[in-house]
């Protein structure tokens, strides 16, 4: 049966910066003799200037020792220090952008020829921007009419991650270089611009099973539009559960479950009738309940043990009703209808985020209607990213990688991917 229609908000988006501190160590020679007393001491010279203010996030700091060699460099805020680091070349990093409207403190100390150390500090006041974006960044999509309805406490394996912007984004591989992501095990995935406000993150295959996933949007400081910067940082964890995918045919009138990677099941069902065909396609469950009110023409009745898989209401569901059809002819309203017991197994399983693939449908799948992600090939949906780079992220946090760079992937449809082309493959379907 069918649930009437659910419509999709769009979704948003962030932006980065590049914060340096270029230091430059000048070494002086004696200009008398051996004695201490005629070397010049080491001195210091930061910039910003002492008392500097309405500095830009994404200006140059810039230490120079002069008579002396750069030991230290230190910025810090009143909340303490930044966190950064000094390279080999005098270069120092910061773990991320600078916020806006802050009081920051640049300590540097360097010695001379002789061990005398000098220490420096200078203070300076980042900008106050008079238009600044927000975000949001959920697990749940972006339509507040399912994402109110899931009480989640682990994600399936094909679960997308969406941020959105307050506003229009056009600097978006600042903001994508914004983001961090770090994962208990290595993954690999790539960040999507569904549209000038929405940045969604995919794996290139399923999430490992029992994956924690921790999303830190650094958007304070960063320029996402000209004039335009973020005020907040964002920040998301969450966990992958078991694997549990469904592969429902519309042509064999049975459906695979495979549970933590194997086959737990195969169970028969029946799908929409002609002119209700349910469409192909690789979905992603969403909510679930039970029982769930289904209406449409000429019915009206509570369902139980169903798991929402689209916007326009198509569930995998408890039809006690339909058990005699099932395995032999399609009679639904667009529904996976299957028997009470396995309807009540999948149910007890399942939570947002796991792949349901639909096969053998005349009826292609509509992008859009439901959390179709994974409607799209590794190549497609890596063109959707400003870097145009990979995300390979792992205990460590992530790095944007050239896609040639990656090792091949290892795993195959159904278990670690769909196949490609999934919400058309009519011909192939089995």
């Amino acid at each position: 049966m069918r649930r009437g229609e659910i419509r999709s908000e769009g979704r948003c988006r962030r932006v980065a910066f590049t914060f340096l501190v270029s230091v430059a160590a000048l070494f002086a020679a004696s200009c008398t003799g051996n004695t201490t007393s005629s070397i010049a001491p080491p001195t210091l010279t930061i910039s910003p200037a002492n008392g500097s203010q309405g500095v830009l996030p994404g200006a140059p700091v810039v230490v120079a020792a002069r008579n002396g060699k750069l030991r230290d460099v230190t910025v810090s805020t009143a909340a303490g220090n930044v966190r950064g680091y000094l390279s080999a070349n005098g270069t120092w990093h910061p773990a991320e952008p600078l916020a806006t409207g802050t009081s920051y403190t640049v300590t540097a100390t360097a010695t001379g020829p002789d061990k005398r150390k000098v220490t420096t500090s200078t203070t300076f006041q980042t900008f106050s921007p008079q238009r600044t974006f927000g975000a949001t960044i959920t697990a749940l999509g972006t339509d507040p009419n399912i994402s109110s309805q899931i009480a989640a406490g682990q994600y399936g394996v094909g679960i997308p991650i969406t941020i959105g912007f307050s506003r229009p984004i056009t600097n978006k591989a600042a903001v994508e270089r914004a983001i961090q992501i770090t994962t208990s095990k290595p993954v690999v995935g790539a960040w999507y611009w569904q549209d000038d406000k929405t940045v969604v993150f995919r794996p290139r295959q399923y999430w490992p099973q029992y994956t924690t996933v921790t999303v830190d949007g650094n958007f304070d400081g960063v320029e996402a539009a000209p004039g335009v910067y973020g005020n907040q940082n964002v920040h998301l964890s969450l966990s992958i559960g078991p694997s549990l995918i469904v592969v429902a045919s519309t042509r064999t009138h049975y459906m695979d479950v495979y549970y933590k990677n194997r086959l737990f099941g195969r169970w028969a069902i029946s799908t929409g009738r002609p002119g209700d065909d349910t469409p192909d396609g690789t979905y992603l469950t969403t909510f679930k309940n039970n029982p769930q009110l289904m209406t449409g023409p000429g019915y009206s009745l509570e369902v139980p043990w169903s798991v929402d898989v689209t916007y326009s209401g198509d569930f995998i569901h408890d039809a006690y009703w339909s058990v005699g059809e099932q395995g032999f002819t399609n009679v639904s309203h667009g529904c996976v209808n299957t028997s009470p017991a396995h309807a009540e197994t999948y149910y007890k399983m399942a939570e947002p985020g796991d792949p349901v693939t639909i096969t053998g449908s005349p009826v292609p799948g509509t992008f859009g209607n439901g959390w179709t992600e994974w409607f799209m090939s590794w190549s497609q949906w890596l063109s959707g990213s400003a870097v145009g780079e990979a995300v390979s992220a792992g205990p460590s946090g992530s790095t944007f990688v050239s896609p040639a760079s990656l090792a091949a992937a290892t795993g195959s449809a159904p278990l670690s991917q769909p196949n490609p082309g999934n919400s058309r493959r009519n011909a192939s379907s089995a």
